[in-house]
């Protein structure tokens, strides 16, 4: 039985995609068997990976619309271990499309519902929007994970999102957790970096996970090559930041011991 998460944050540019692609990328490296699903009308995710947007026929659109079987869209990629679930410009109208149909809210989780069993982690990558899609996305999964970056005005929306992440627990789904909230974009040089994170931390504390994603030109470039950054370099600060996260997410899920003389990969 595969474990929902969802990644979600209603700004935009907090790293959701860059999150997406090599959490999922890190846990099948680990060797449990992933699909990331691409809930983004932008379709970053599926680009992200190696696929064209253009040029997919049958995508997320078609599974929550027409109620394609999702094992039809599914595309394994170059990683062993992942599969992923594309997304298609087409999205942009499926909220409007949805809007009158029987239970709209659950229609991802129906989806879903279909191939849970055939893995251990399904990573959603959320738009930067508070529609349909992501309360779909939030409806469906077992829990969430918000990145923040290391910004002022990245703890402006957070209230907002935990506010609907509330209002989804009360009426659609009483069994979300937040997984975590994953500060990204970290600059150990930047003083407001360091102030952002005590901020987050003194305000949230234990949902805030130890691993910090810092900035990274490896990472930035990733995609541009269509592969995740442990593919493109697994020594690079950030393949070891996504793999350390990873690896807190198995030890909160118990799925492996959590050992305290152990250190994270620096």
């Amino acid at each position: 039985m595969g474990k929902i998460i969802a990644i979600a944050n209603q700004k935009g540019g907090v790293g959701k995609t860059t999150t997406s692609i090599n959490l999922a990328a890190s846990l099948a490296v680990l060797e449990y068997k992933t699909l990331l699903v691409d809930a983004d009308p932008q379709a970053n995710s599926t680009s992200g990976i190696g696929f064209d947007p253009r040029g997919i026929k049958a995508s997320v659109y078609e599974c929550l619309v027409n109620d394609l079987d999702p094992r039809e869209a599914i595309k394994a990629t170059e990683t062993p271990h992942l599969d992923l679930l594309p997304a298609h410009i087409d999205l942009v109208g499926a909220e409007i499309e949805m809007i009158n149909l029987n239970e709209r809210e659950y229609k991802m989780k129906k989806m879903l519902e279909e191939v849970k069993d055939d893995y251990d982690f399904i990573i959603i990558d959320c738009s930067p929007s508070l529609g349909l899609i992501t309360i779909n996305a939030l409806t469906a999964s077992d829990s969430v994970i918000i990145p923040v970056q290391c910004e002022y005005f990245a703890l402006e929306g957070l209230g907002k999102l935990l506010n609907t992440i509330k209002i989804v627990q009360n009426r659609l789904n009483i069994n979300l957790e937040i997984e975590g909230i994953l500060l990204t974009m970290y600059d150990v040089r930047l003083r407001l970096s360091n102030q952002v994170v005590e901020e987050v931390r003194t305000h949230f504390t234990d949902l805030v996970f130890e691993t910090i994603i810092q900035r990274n030109t490896r990472l930035s470039e990733a995609p541009s090559f269509g592969i995740s950054v442990i593919m493109h370099d697994a020594s690079c600060k950030g393949a070891i930041n996504y793999l350390n996260l990873a690896r807190e997410i198995l030890q909160k899920n118990g799925l492996v011991e959590h050992n305290k003389e152990e250190k994270a990969i620096v």
